[in-house]
């Protein structure tokens, strides 16, 4: 059932099994997995079904640097169905090598290892709507149906693989697709329901509750559960941790100044010129599956070549050319960049950067469109038909230049860093939580997994006679901050351990400090991989589920009591 806290009176204390923070990704897994669980489950929602300014405002906070972050309200929605009413539905796991413990990654290893998470990884699958669980070719389209032509033909290396495969959702929003099934359950999902804090109970060090939920018409209401889980994002879960103050009166989990620490994103970028014009074939679009589902190939550094040139995990894409240079002269790619003022800010800075253009440029890119009108019209017919008006969109922009020379997108692992960070700020949002400050920071080894990577590119497109990849290497960290850290990846904000010291979380998703809360999300992650995390966040979510239902001491834990503290405004 679906309600809504501003119509719950003040005061009111809601007691259940389970509490979960949050209706994005992992909160709405959760809630789905649990279903039939017999647990009494209470999903808390800050939004409702549509944007609200005052509700998205929320997520406002200040910036340590503003050229490497986006602002702290962007690339996240504070509504039902959270961030997944805004990504791109890339869709891919984690690897093998990514939960290693490597000596030359600092800070490095999970306490659960890639065979823990496979058993929730198709079922993942299902619930993003991205098919099967087949991430290389040969599995995704065995014979007799091959996919397209090989990726670049003649290449055959022992340092990158070009059969790995990115598979595309719809893309799903998780509350408009599982809106109806949860508002005809049982589960109670309850929107305009911030939860704020996270008290410690009375006499009880290591459990937590009620949990202190506000709306902003000024309404105040606790949950007692037994347990909570806080699936809010990998930047408001350091927030609600740290404005509740714990035992060592520092943050929740944050005895050992942990919490939002280690924040990494993505490191992307577009580099260079990638000449094919020697391979057998190139192909840098789409295969569609039996089921429907578009899948790219894309070159992917092998695992031992990373271990041997003590790089992080990198993946790179033939891309087009630099859209806001007019000297391309593609009527396409003009074409998009002359649609720039209605396309949203999350894209907008991927596909333009911070490019600023006069008349002059946008008269030059109006003289492409003219000039290129079959071309121009080809691609804007697809992209109504397979973009616009369709259930499952065409994921990105494919643009085949006639001479084969294309640029490089890459996609790398960032290193954990305790430096960078989440913390709280000085300002106070109409809750009276304090907001985040964000001083997301890169490192000289971040430089270096770039660099090695793309000089290992060179070396393998040169020797194996298919072309030639040039690039200017004093440019790779420019090009890699370009855009800042990327995107919506926020991960290791609460990362996932065995030692207290050094994590928040145990290898189930627990508070190192307390018995009764449980983190959900892309904030667990010690490491980031090269995967986008989506995926892996729902499977997590699952395999917690799992873990949640299973164990029974869990939600078997006394229920906490009502207490006015629980209702006063939280200190600044």
């Amino acid at each position: 059932m679906i309600l809504d806290a501003r119509d719950i009176p003040s005061g009111t204390c809601l007691q259940a099994d389970l509490c979960i923070a949050g209706a994005g990704a992992a909160g709405i897994t959760l809630a789905l997995a649990l279903e039939t669980s017999g647990l009494d489950v209470i999903l808390l929602e800050s939004g409702g079904d549509t944007p609200e300014p005052a509700v998205q405002q929320l997520y406002a906070g200040t910036l340590a640097d503003p050229r490497l972050h986006p602002p702290a309200d962007s690339y996240r929605v504070r509504r039902f169905g959270g961030s997944t009413t805004l990504w791109g539905g890339r869709c891919m796991p984690l690897d093998a090598i990514d939960f290693d413990a490597r000596d030359y990654i600092p800070h490095s290893g999970w306490p659960i290892g890639l065979n823990d998470l496979m058993p929730w990884y198709g079922q993942a699958n299902a619930l993003c709507e991205a098919g099967e669980f087949a991430y290389t070719a040969e599995q995704a389209f065995p014979p007799p149906s091959p996919p397209s032509p090989p990726m670049i033909g003649g290449f055959e290396s022992d340092v990158f693989s070009t059969n790995t495969l990115e598979r595309s959702s719809c893309p799903t929003d998780f509350g408009a697709r599982y809106r109806n099934r949860l508002a005809k359950g049982r589960i109670r999902v309850i929107q305009h329901a911030n939860l704020c804090r996270l008290p410690i109970q009375e006499g009880q060090a290591r459990l937590v509750g009620p949990a202190d939920v506000r709306t902003l018409e000024g309404k105040t209401f606790t949950v007692a559960a037994r347990a909570y889980v806080l699936a809010t994002g990998g930047l408001e879960v350091p927030r609600v941790l740290l404005n509740s103050p714990g035992v060592s009166g520092r943050g929740l989990g944050n005895a050992n100044d942990v919490v939002g620490r280690y924040y990494m994103c993505h490191l992307a970028g577009t580099i260079g010129t990638m000449d094919l014009s020697k391979a057998a074939s190139v192909w840098h679009g789409y295969d569609v599956s039996d089921e429907g589902i578009y899948c790219r190939r894309r070159l992917a550094l092998r695992p031992q070549a990373q271990r041997d040139l003590h790089a992080g995990n990198f993946i790179a894409r033939l891309h087009h050319p630099r859209i806001p240079d007019a000297g391309h002269r593609n009527g396409i790619l003009s074409a998009l960049y002359l649609a720039r003022p209605i396309v949203p800010y999350e894209y907008a800075k991927r596909l333009y950067g911070d490019a600023t253009g006069g008349v002059g440029n946008w008269l030059a890119h109006a003289r492409n469109v003219v000039t290129d009108v079959p071309n121009t019209v080809r691609f804007l017919t697809h992209w109504l038909l397979n973009r616009t008006l369709a259930e499952r969109k065409f994921p990105s922009v494919i643009v085949r230049p006639a001479n084969l020379r294309f640029s490089l997108d890459f996609h790398a692992e960032q290193v954990p860093n305790a430096d960078s960070r989440v913390t709280l700020g000085d300002g106070v949002d109409a809750l009276g939580m304090r907001r985040i400050h964000i001083d997301w920071q890169y490192t000289p080894q971040d430089v270096a997994t770039v660099t090695l990577a793309l000089a290992a590119l060179a070396r393998e497109i040169e020797r194996t006679g298919v072309g030639h990849f040039s690039y200017d290497p004093a440019e790779v960290e420019a090009e890699m901050t370009r855009y800042g850290a990327y995107g919506g990846h926020h991960i290791g904000t609460a990362r996932m351990g065995s030692d207290p010291a050094s994590s928040v979380v145990n290898a189930d998703s627990r508070l190192h400090e307390a018995d009764n809360v449980f983190i959900a999300g892309s904030a667990v992650f010690p490491t980031s991989g090269q995967a986008n995390p989506t995926l892996s966040i729902v499977a997590l979510a699952l395999r917690l589920a799992d873990h949640l239902q299973s164990h029974a001491n869990v939600c078997a834990l006394p229920l906490p009591k009502a207490s006015t503290t629980a209702l006063s405004p939280t200190s600044p």
